[in-house]
């Protein structure tokens, strides 16, 4: 069992064998982080800013669509409250965080905000 042991080990030749590039495993390291970078988080980090503007930018009368799935016309805003009616005289409160889009008034998604 031991012989097989040596076996495997180095061979003598050792101190001017070549150990192969020590970068390597550095560059393989940053390739791979620039695909997902190029491929995940900027997309992510795009779509993230677009719906920031989105949200700054809501304007009282607008159609929006919440994360939640309602449909309805921005009646007030107050800081980062907006109480929307749904329906005739029913008002909702919902976190401006909660917007996911701006719709139009037959309940479809404007492309935009589409996400």
């Amino acid at each position: 069992m031991l012989s097989i042991a040596f076996a495997l080990g180095n061979s003598g030749a050792g101190a001017g064998a070549a150990q192969g590039n020590p970068f390597g495993p550095f560059m393989m390291l940053a390739i791979i982080f620039g695909i997902f970078y190029f491929l995940l988080i900027r997309p992510q980090q795009k779509k993230a800013k677009l719906h920031k503007e989105m949200l700054a930018n809501i304007k009282r009368g607008e159609y929006i669509i919440t994360t939640g799935g309602l449909h309805g016309r921005i009646h007030a805003i107050a800081d980062d409250i907006l109480t929307i009616e749904i329906a005739d005289n029913v008002r909702v409160k919902v976190s401006r965080g909660h917007i996911w889009g701006i719709g139009t008034p037959e309940g479809k998604v404007k492309k935009e905000s589409a996400g």
